[in-house]
This record gives structure tokens, C-alpha cells and sequence, in this order.
């Protein structure tokens, strides 16, 4: 009897070491994104950090989950809501979340956390990573462009919720123009909503009604107005965030690209190979991609990705095609100029989100 437990003794023992040796199978990175006002289907930045995750899904093997809140006052609930259920990263989408996040991220002190579109300054939390744009820079190519194809002499700025962060677009919009045609008339007028086309779409008619022949958007959803409005009066837009040029085929010209889906694998990733730092505040810039400008000569992998997929018909793609060659092909060889020049440092470029719009302005 004695010999049978000592054998059963050693025979637990032995098991214990063998299972001691074998390594815990390796659970999936979790992420919880809390989207900004508007959600999927604004063609905009909630799209593409959405599109950085699905790229993540797909190259890391991570899981992700993603709440889409009706009101910002549905923010802090919904980041909650993956910091209690232990998350390995809970990312927030948009400035107006900013100050939410930080709330949260206090409270979870062992939650690592990502925001895009807010400067944390030097208090940012060792828990949380800040991921910004130089908007400016890419909305100076912007307005550049809209100055270069403007037969009126008059262009314009739709903006969401007028904020420092929006300001940044309005000012490098601004800014741009001017330094192509001092004397061109830049009207500019905020929408209060980042999820109204019908509002977009009343602010356009207005400004085209004044003469407006090329329109900008830094609107989120509210944007997609602005592109109806363009459509209805053949005059031309510019699409902001994401490649937005398969909207109202052969009316959108170009997209101020800022590579959120970028920023956001990048950090995904950070957290995935244990790499994450957090405590910083990055800024992608047009030296680095992270901001650029939509080709001004081929119509891009998205807008095929759009005709692909049906959204537009072949023709509509002959008219992108079409535009591409008489309106923005011509200007290519200006804007990659210009482009040179603010990397180089040549151009200097205001950032309105610091400095404030300036007063007495045409």
C-alpha cells in the first residue's frame, strides 16, 4: 500500500514538472476602440482607425472589439467598459474624447491606452499614447490645390465643430491658398456637427452661391453634404481623412490623407510585440507619410477598391480618370513642389491649432 501512494506521490510530481515546462498557450491581443461622433460610414477617421484594426485582425491575429456611441456623453461608459474587462489596449477616436480618456486612464492605471487627434503635453499619463497629425501641413497642399483650379477666384472651408484641432485644417486651407493667389477669396464656416450632411450640404450651396468653385471639408460625416452639393452644381471638392475621391465621381479631385489606419496598426502592434511606451506624444507628418495629399495623376487603389466593389459604375471611373487628367494631373509637378518645400523647411506653416486663427483675416 505503501508503494502504491509513493508511486502515485511521484507520479503527481512528474506531471507538475512536465506542465510546469509547457508554456501557457499565447492569448490574442484584445483592443476595444470607442469611436468618435458620426461612427462607421463616415468615409473619414473613424473608418480608417477602424480599417487599421481590420489590418491588424488580419496580419497580428489580434481580436478587437468597437463601440460606436450615439452621444459623447456615452464616451466614458463605453471606455470603461473595455478597461474593467481587461483589455490589452483601449483606444479612443477624436479630441472631443480627450479629457474622458484621461479620466479613465487614471483610473486604470494598468490599461494601456491610445489617443487619436489630442496633445497630452508634458502631464500625458504614463498609460496613454497620443497619436496627432500636422493637418496644417497637409491642408496647406490642399488649399494650394483649390487655388490652382478655382476659375472664380473664390474657394471654401466647411469645418465640424470649430476646436483648436479643426483650426489646424482651416489654417494650413487658408494659408495654402493664399500663397498661391494672395487675392483669392477663402470663405470659411463651421457646420457645429461632425454627423449633418444635410447641414454640410446647406453651408456648400451657400458658399457656391458666392462664387465657391472648390470646397474643402474637415467634417467627418457632415462632409458627405459638402460632396452632394458639389455634385448638384458641378463644381469640385476636396475629401479629408481618407481617400474619399470615388464620392460624386469626377467632383472630388483630391483627399488631405491623414493615415490614421496607419497610426493605429502601429500602436496595436507596439502593444501586440510588448513594445509599447507609453507617456508620448507622436505626431505623423508629411516628412514621415503620415500626412500627404491624394495623387493628382492616378486615381488610387481605394477608388478601384470602389469599383470593384460596385459602389461606382465603369463609367463613373472613366469620369475620375477623366478629371484626374484635365484638373489635377496639370498642377502635380506645383504641388509636389510645394510639398518639398514645407519638408525642407522653405514653407513655413502656421499652426492655427496653437496660435489661434488670426484676427482681420480677408
Amino acid at each position: 500500500m505503501k508503494k502504491v501512494l509513493s508511486l502515485a506521490i511521484i507520479f503527481t510530481f512528474v506531471m507538475m514538472v512536465i506542465f510546469a515546462a509547457v508554456p501557457a498557450a499565447a492569448q490574442d491581443t484584445r483592443v476595444g476602440i470607442v469611436l468618435s461622433t458620426g461612427g462607421l460610414g463616415d468615409l473619414s477617421f473613424n473608418d480608417a482607425a477602424y480599417r487599421g484594426l481590420q489590418r491588424a485582425e488580419e496580419e497580428l491575429g489580434i481580436e478587437f472589439q468597437y463601440i460606436e456611441p450615439a452621444d459623447p456623453s456615452e464616451d466614458e461608459t463605453a471606455l470603461r467598459r473595455f478597461a474593467n474587462r481587461g483589455f490589452d489596449l483601449v483606444i479612443g477616436v477624436g479630441f472631443q474624447m480627450s479629457d474622458t480618456l484621461e479620466l479613465v486612464a487614471q483610473d486604470y492605471p494598468n490599461v494601456k491606452f491610445a489617443h487619436v487627434d489630442q496633445d497630452f503635453g508634458e502631464d500625458i499619463l504614463d498609460n496613454v499614447v497620443s497619436l496627432n497629425f500636422a493637418e496644417w501641413e497637409g491642408s496647406f497642399l490642399a488649399g494650394a490645390l483649390a487655388a490652382l483650379v478655382s476659375d472664380t477666384g473664390v474657394v471654401g472651408y466647411v469645418g465640424g465643430v470649430d476646436s483648436s484641432l479643426i483650426q489646424r485644417f482651416e489654417g494650413g486651407f487658408y494659408q495654402g491658398a493664399k500663397y498661391i493667389n494672395p487675392d483669392i477669396e477663402v470663405n470659411r464656416r463651421y457646420a457645429d456637427s461632425f454627423g449633418d450632411p444635410a447641414r454640410g450640404r446647406e453651408i456648400a450651396l451657400g458658399m457656391i452661391d458666392d462664387g465657391a468653385d472648390v470646397i474643402y471639408h474637415a467634417a467627418g460625416g457632415t462632409g458627405s453634404g459638402v460632396f452632394q452639393a458639389a455634385g448638384e452644381e458641378d463644381v469640385y471638392a476636396i475629401g479629408v481623412d481618407s481617400n474619399q475621391n470615388y464620392v460624386e465621381p469626377g467632383h472630388v479631385i483630391a483627399s488631405m490623407l491623414k493615415k490614421v489606419d496607419k497610426a493605429v496598426f502601429d500602436i496595436v502592434k507596439a502593444v501586440d510585440e510588448g513594445t509599447y511606451e507609453g507617456g508620448q506624444n507622436l505626431y505623423f507628418t508629411l516628412e514621415d507619410g503620415g500626412i500627404d495629399l491624394t495623387s493628382l495623376t492616378e486615381v488610387g487603389q481605394p477608388v478601384l477598391d470602389a469599383h470593384e466593389s460596385g459602389l461606382i459604375t465603369d463609367e463613373e471611373l472613366e469620369t475620375i480618370r477623366t478629371m484626374k487628367e484635365k484638373v489635377t494631373a496639370p498642377h502635380a509637378d506645383k504641388i509636389a513642389e510645394i510639398k518639398e518645400g514645407i519638408i525642407n523647411g522653405e514653407i513655413k506653416v502656421e499652426n492655427w491649432g496653437v496660435t489661434g486663427r488670426p484676427e482681420n483675416l480677408e
